[in-house]
């Protein structure tokens, strides 16, 4: 049986999409995939898993001095606390930027990735350039994603494996001091919790 999404014209789709979707009918045809749970996997990723968990971690740490501290000396229990666990964030290391240290994440070898708190990882942190250059030329990179850093900040790079994963804390950004969480949760993006990026400001869209 065919999967019965409303699908948009094949023309609007690159080459990995149609042959995404060209995977996904042919599975779905001889009986490998069920439509039905594919649909809840697909949602649990969109909806339940993904950035918007890792957003709550960092605005948690933000705003709570002693979530923070756990968060930094045992990432993974203190994720647990908010309950984002599961494969691919067994064993995380949360990592802090500071005025004068930057961190940002890679996986050198494919694409280790954190899914319970980021969700299913882009395209770019899965391409050979980013993964390559990051390492040899980090401050060439983050200035291609828009991220100026002072000539003396430290730019540390961290490569996920297999073993470990990685949650970059962003700064909080100056004028937040009287948001709560909620709002807070709103200014951390996807790309300032691998490091490419940072949090947004108040007055930034989100």
């Amino acid at each position: 049986m065919a999967h019965d999404h409303d699908h948009p014209d094949h023309s609007e789709l690159s080459e990995v999409e149609r042959r995404v979707r060209a995977l996904e009918t042919l599975l779905t045809q001889k009986g490998y995939v069920d439509p039905a749970a594919l649909d809840v996997l697909i949602d649990t990723y969109q909806t339940k898993i993904g950035p918007r968990n890792g957003a709550r971690v960092v605005a948690r740490a933000w705003v709570d001095a002693a979530y923070r501290d756990r968060l930094l000396r045992d990432a993974t229990g203190a994720i647990a606390e908010l309950g984002y666990t599961g494969r691919q964030g067994e064993h995380m290391i949360a990592l802090e930027n500071k005025p004068r240290l930057h961190n940002v994440v890679v996986c050198t070898l494919c694409s280790c990735y954190p899914w319970p708190v980021l969700g299913l990882p882009p395209v770019w942190y899965k391409s050979a350039p980013y993964r390559s250059r990051v390492v040899r030329d980090p401050r060439g990179v983050l200035l291609e994603f828009g991220v100026t850093l002072p000539a003396d900040t430290e730019i540390r790079v961290w490569d996920s494996n297999a073993e470990v994963r990685y949650l970059v804390i962003p700064e909080r950004p100056a004028g937040t001091e009287a948001l709560g969480e909620e709002a807070l949760r709103a200014l951390v993006t996807r790309d300032s919790m691998i490091g490419t990026g940072f949090a947004r400001t108040p007055t930034e869209p989100t």
